[in-house]
């Protein structure tokens, strides 16, 4: 079942992708387009090769500013470019690399809220993208301890690693249900961006199975 989500996902992401490469081509300052051009990739890359998907997320990006050129304060927009500075920060291992993605991403959350203050869509993301250096760090530094413990001298050792998986165990639910917070919303709302645009272009998505 979820399977087949994740299918219809991709299926309706790479329709919005490919109609809003279309759309350029007769209008290339739409500023609706682009954003949902950008919104499309981002949700794409989340089905990608980790190099794949950076790749996939700076094309992202450079839709967007393309919009933010044309139309500044165009506020969904740039809730979109959080996102995708977001996105690209967690795909960034070294730490101060990352954070400059995760101040932009803040930045450009602010002026999201700015332009729309009672959206509470962007009141959340803003919220959220305080945790996102926690949770980057916490997410690297357990991929670390796992690369050493599975090539170090202890991996396939007895009974005393058996508290030691435990406690990595609770550390990962606590870094996983962090993330979950943080990138269901990034989903969740991208989403909603691209189905808004549909609407707005009248092109119907493809049904769900």
């Amino acid at each position: 079942m979820e399977m087949q989500m994740d299918f219809d996902r991709l299926l309706l992401f790479e329709h919005a992708r490919r109609n809003a490469e279309a759309s350029y081509a007769q209008n290339p300052l739409d500023t609706e387009n682009l954003t949902r051009w950008g919104g499309a990739l981002l949700e794409l890359s989340a089905f990608q090769s980790v190099e794949e998907s950076r790749t996939m997320i700076k094309d992202a990006i450079s839709k967007l500013d393309e919009a933010l050129s044309i139309d500044p304060n165009k506020h969904d927009t740039l809730w979109c470019m959080g996102n995708a500075q977001t996105s690209y920060a967690f795909l960034t291992p070294d730490k101060d690399a990352a954070k400059s993605y995760f101040d932009s991403a803040y930045t450009y959350f602010q002026k999201a809220i700015d332009e729309d203050p009672g959206n509470e869509l962007y009141q959340k993301s803003f919220e959220v993208a305080a945790k996102a250096p926690q949770l980057h760090e916490e997410l690297h530094k357990q991929n670390f301890s796992q690369q050493i413990t599975a090539s170090g001298p202890g991996a396939g050792a007895g009974s005393s690693t058996s508290s030691n998986a435990n406690a990595r165990g609770l550390k990962s639910q606590k870094s996983c249900d962090l993330k979950y917070d943080i990138c269901g919303w990034v989903i969740l709302a991208v989403s909603i961006v691209v189905w808004i645009g549909f609407a707005k272009a009248n092109v119907p998505p493809p049904e769900a199975h």
